[in-house]
């Protein structure tokens, strides 16, 4: 069996047309929800990119694997294995079209990396760079014998959203600088640590829903880009048994928290992510699982998939393998809580159980939110009100299963905190060469 991992950097979930979304942003990723299996509750708990790949990749969680922050000088102990590593060592070939280098391009024999203009007053073809790299991946995966595992990094809809024509238009008309709309006042004038980068790739812009359009206009130009490889691999030889997987590192902000158009902040826009499973006899007939699922859990589903399940034990993987899931029908997902974490703009952790929220605050963060936010996300699932004074008891009881939760994995690991060892790595945003992240080590704050 084949396997092509397709990562959609920053994608959450709710904006996808499978997931429930009103407008028609992702026709490609809706088809192969169809013919496959869709997962309606997958989480992302570290974010933003590099704790979730790493996360992705290892199956492992932050107590783990360490990597907690965004461009650390943490690096990831060899003793960590990752599943590309696994399926090379057994006889795979492996290749990706990728750019974050560090530890993401261990286990791969063949890395293609891509670039794309970065004049915002260009469109920003990053799709179509993708391409360019994933379409030779694909070729040299086609031309050997080995089975063969291709992962593809897409960068829409990470920031700036500047999709080329016609999708730049295709959700917003009008003029997004009338001086009439007052919503985007704020985030372009007042909020110190984007407001100038703002200001580079939307300038003038005073209508808060046109970068919000943007942002599902540069989904559907990313769901067109995926059309070109899927039809290729529909042409490969061997295509028609390869397993593919579509999934997020993390989800988005748009406005909800006003914490404007990025990926900070431990709420349901950041770590609700979709995960799109198809392979003709394991992943078919276009399901939909309920019940919480998790990053920890995919690298364990491949090998698994692969007939390689001892491997993930050997690797002390911690996520479940959720082929049971689908061959039994179950809507339990493969727990019932799962620990949240974050340290890149702000410093956060918490737990996500099916019905609440709760996260605390370990340092003077930027945004200054209360140091407790506890929400109820069944009924309020866009968490806008937060329970922490209203449910004492109940924020008590997430404050005591947390520190019981952190004492037992430290006893477990016998390692330290990583999230008291490792500071914050941003602040602020300029400009795009610093916003859009690629291998560039960052220097931690004190």
């Amino acid at each position: 069996m084949n396997v092509l991992f397709v990562a959609i950097d920053t994608l959450r979930a709710d904006r996808l047309s499978c997931y429930g979304y009103g407008l028609p942003t992702s026709p490609q990723l809706d088809s192969l929800a169809d013919r496959g299996v869709l997962f309606e509750e997958f989480i992302a708990p570290f974010i933003p990119t590099h704790p979730g790949f790493t996360t992705i990749l290892s199956g492992r969680d932050v107590f783990d694997h360490h990597i907690v922050t965004q461009g650390g000088k943490t690096e990831l102990a060899e003793g960590v294995r990752l599943f590309p590593e696994i399926l090379h060592e057994n006889g795979y070939f492996t290749a990706a079209a990728e750019g974050l280098g560090r530890w993401f391009d261990r286990g791969f024999e063949l890395v293609e990396h891509f670039e794309w203009g970065r004049d915002t007053a260009q469109p920003w073809r990053k799709g179509e760079a993708v391409n360019e790299a994933a379409l030779k991946v694909l070729a040299a995966c086609e031309s050997q014998e080995k089975p063969w595992l291709a992962w593809l990094h897409y960068w829409d809809p990470h920031t700036p959203y500047l999709p080329p024509p016609p999708f730049d238009r295709m959700f917003y008309c009008g003029d997004q600088c009338d001086p009439k709309y007052t919503s985007a006042h704020e985030m372009m004038n007042d909020y110190p640590a984007f407001q100038y980068y703002f200001n580079e790739w939307m300038p003038g812009t005073t209508d808060v829903e046109f970068p919000k359009a943007q942002y599902d206009a540069a989904i559907a130009y990313g769901d067109a880009c995926l059309s070109h490889v899927f039809t290729y691999l529909q042409n490969m030889r061997g295509g028609e048994d390869t397993l593919v997987i579509v999934t997020s590192d993390h989800g988005e902000e748009l406005d909800e928290h006003e914490m404007w158009f990025d990926h900070h902040g431990l709420y349901e826009t950041n770590l609700h992510v979709p995960l799109i499973m198809y392979h003709p006899e394991l992943f078919s007939g276009g399901r939909r699982v309920a019940g919480m699922t998790v990053h920890q859990d995919l690298a364990p589903t491949i090998l698994d998939a692969v007939g390689l399940e001892q491997a993930a034990a050997d690797a002390q993987m911690q996520g479940e393998s959720l082929l049971a899931l689908v061959e039994s029908g179950s809507d339990a997902g493969t727990r019932d809580s799962v620990y949240i974490a974050e340290c890149a703009w702000m410093k956060k952790r918490g737990m996500r159980t099916r019905h609440h929220k709760f996260f605390e605050s370990l340092y003077d963060e930027l945004h200054k939110r209360p140091p407790f936010e506890l929400y109820d996300i069944q009924n309020d699932p866009m968490e806008q009100h937060n329970l922490a004074d209203e449910k004492p008891e109940l924020l008590q009881g997430f404050r005591d299963d947390l520190a019981s939760f952190v004492e037992q994995r430290l006893r477990e690991t016998g390692g330290p905190d990583p999230m008291m060892e490792q500071s914050i790595t941003l602040t602020h945003v300029g400009n795009v060469d610093v916003a859009v992240p690629d291998n560039q080590i960052l220097e931690e704050d004190d």
